[in-house]
Order: structure tokens, then sequence, then C-alpha cells
């Protein structure tokens, strides 16, 4: 069953990404008492995610701050390593938030996972994002196959 706007996300372990390397959070933890807008890539290094997905939230860090947003996040099934550099080679560190869902616990809970096998990939997270307000969707955008309309930083910008 696929979350919806009004539920709360459920309680998983994600490893966030540190200066001083991985660290395990909990779900409830970091979203807890925050906003935060959560977007989520089906890969680090894959062509949309690298030339659109990721950089848009780096271009619109500022205004979706100015909205109300205390933290922007990323998740992805991948490890903590390969999101941390990532985000290095992005220019988003310090401002995008890796939450590596290394074993896709979290999309797997939310359903939302995909089958990337024709491509090599396994199983991975659908493109979307959202706002969490205290732990509880407020706004969710997933994507059609393929496409990246609705899961971008100009959209959920719209949305605040």
């Amino acid at each position: 069953m696929t979350i919806n706007a009004g539920d709360k996300l459920p309680a998983v372990t994600l490893t966030k990404v540190t200066e001083s390397g991985p660290d395990q959070v909990s779900s409830e933890d970091f979203f807890k008492g925050r906003r935060v807008a959560l977007f989520s890539v089906p890969g680090a290094f894959t062509p949309t995610c690298s030339a659109r997905h990721l950089p848009g939230f780096v271009d619109k860090i500022d205004e979706l701050k100015a909205k109300g947003v205390d933290e922007v996040a990323c998740t992805a099934v991948n490890d903590a390593f390969v999101l941390a550099a990532w985000a290095k080679s992005a220019g988003a560190e310090g401002k995008v938030t890796m939450l590596a869902d290394g074993n896709g616990d979290l999309v797997e809970a939310l359903g939302l996972t995909m089958d990337g096998s024709k491509f090599g990939m396994g199983k991975r997270g659908q493109r979307f994002s959202m706002i969490v307000e205290d732990g509880v969707v407020r706004e969710l955008n997933v994507e059609a196959p393929g496409e990246f309309r609705v899961s971008s930083a100009e959209h959920l910008l719209g949305q605040l």
C-alpha cells in the first residue's frame, strides 16, 4: 500500500551522511518537530538525478528555506559512501542532507519501490518528493515512470 498525504512516515533506520562519516538515524527522530522537503531518486550518479533532480534542489535551497522548510533531504537506495561522493561532486555538501536507504527499507515501507532490474539496478525507490511536517506527509508527488516533473524543487516550491 502506498503512503498518502496525511499519513505518518513509517519508522525505519536510515544512514545520514555526515562530515565525520555515516551515522544511523531513525526516521522518527529525523523528521520530528520539523518541516522537511524530502526527495527520492532512483540512484546517485544516474543521468536525470545528477543533471536535474539534485541540482534543482541545490539551486532552490534558499527559496525552500524562505518558505519554511527547515531541511532538504535526498534519499536513494544507495549506500552512504556513494551518496557522500555524489553530494560532493554535485556541490550539495552542507546544503542537502543525504539519507542512504541502502536496503530499501524506507521505500518499501512507503510502498514506493520500483524494479530497475532491466537496467541492472535491482530494487530501487521511485522518483518522488514530499513535504513532511513533524513526521506526517503533507504533500506527496510521485513521478510516472520515466518522467521528471512533479518531484522537482520547482514543483515543491509551488506547493508551499
